[in-house]
């Protein structure tokens, strides 16, 4: 395991049991199987019960309510676990419980909690996050779908776009407006009338994962599904800084399963009678892999580190979102290079995760808006808007 500078140390026994269980499954159950199911884009179902079985939905939540009762050390950790086995599956377990746990953990009503989160948290039923729109990705503040009461249950119309695990949801947490423009999260279940959610075909990213839209043609909402304590675009902002504290993390094991693979593969590969990896400027890309990870790892930590307290803000995560991922393309596109053509082949995962990473760059804030909220941070003065 890549720890250069022993971060090891810093963990407690529960946050490293917590990540070397799911080091294991990630090793055992997905490693073998992930490369076949992104090469015919299609996503492994039968892992979500197992994901489940192993505590990775909602690992932060509250065990009264089906979830690990974990720090957010120990939720990093899993999210850096599941990411070395693919982005797309960490993906599904970070809006599983992110993005859908979550905001019915924090903002829903105890009948709410109760009904749904014990069902998520084993993986019988999987949820999905509705923000995004096909006319406003960075700016949801443009939010066109819309709620209009009428009396005994709201009227939803509108569209969500890029969402991971829509067409296989049972549940969809969307966010639109009311009559007063209020943001207002609401829960819409598979089934009712009105409401589809097609499959987004011909990836070339994220390809182990299932991404789609969310369709809403007059569904009726019945009061009981709205998310009562909190509204405003601050509540899906607030499930994001938590998604994007578990991608910074996540980030890490993408590197990581790149950067080992580009190092046993240099000390194998043998050119001009010596193994590549003795020659100069192949010492020089791994060297460089291992400080840009270690880098991270002590960023992830002390970022978790203030989330425990609940201390961490908005631009910390975005600064800790944007240079792990960054981090992590830029090492996959180097091992790429130490492993030449072998490095396009789907025999190692270097291509899956480098493709994957194109996405994750881009999602739940691209790499220039998190530029620019630090930006907005440090002058006082918001170039976006």
């Amino acid at each position: 395991m890549t720890d250069f500078y022993n971060i090891d140390d810093l963990l407690s026994d529960e946050q490293k049991i917590a990540r070397d269980a799911t080091n294991a499954f990630i090793t055992k159950d997905v490693q073998p199987i992930i490369e076949e199911f992104a090469q015919k884009s299609e996503a492994p179902q039968h892992l979500i019960q197992k994901f489940g079985e192993m505590g990775l939905f909602g690992p932060a939540i509250p065990t009264e309510y089906g979830g690990g009762g974990m720090d957010d050390i120990s939720y990093g950790l899993i999210m850096q676990e599941v990411e070395r086995g693919d982005s797309g599956l960490r993906s599904m377990a970070s809006v599983q419980s992110s993005l859908v746990m979550y905001p019915i953990y924090a903002f829903g009503s105890e009948e709410q909690r109760k009904k749904y989160l014990p069902k998520l948290a084993t993986g019988e039923f999987l949820g999905c996050f509705g923000l995004t729109e096909p006319n406003h990705g960075s700016n949801p503040s443009g939010m066109e779908t819309h709620l209009i009461d009428k009396g005994e249950y709201y009227l939803l119309n509108g569209a969500k776009m890029w969402i991971t695990n829509s067409p296989i949801a049972d549940i969809a947490v969307v966010w639109a407006r009311d009559e007063n423009k209020r943001v207002k999260g609401v829960i819409v279940e598979k089934g009712m009338a009105g409401f589809t959610a097609p499959e987004i075909h011909n990836k070339w990213s994220l390809r182990a994962s299932s991404t789609g839209e969310l369709v809403f043609d007059n569904v009726k909402i019945p009061k009981e599904n709205i998310l009562p304590n909190k509204d405003g675009l601050g509540a899906p902002l607030m499930c994001l800084d938590s998604a994007r504290y578990g991608i910074a993390w996540g980030a890490i094991g993408a590197a990581i399963d790149c950067y080992e693979t580009a190092r046993d593969y240099s000390l194998e590969r043998t050119q001009f009678d010596k193994p590549i990896g003795g020659f100069q400027l192949t010492q020089k890309k791994l060297s460089e892999m291992l400080t840009e990870i270690t880098k991270a790892q002590l960023l992830a930590l002390r970022l978790g580190q203030l989330k425990v307290k609940g201390q961490a803000t908005s631009t910390q995560i975005s600064m800790a979102k944007r240079n792990n991922v960054e981090m992590a393309l830029k090492i996959a596109r180097e091992a790429r290079q130490i492993l030449g053509g072998m490095g396009i082949s789907g025999e190692y995962p270097i291509m899956r995760h480098m493709m994957n990473l194109e996405s994750v760059i881009t999602y739940e804030g691209t790499h220039d808006i998190h530029l620019l909220i630090l930006g907005a941070d440090i002058t006082g003065i918001p170039a976006f808007k």
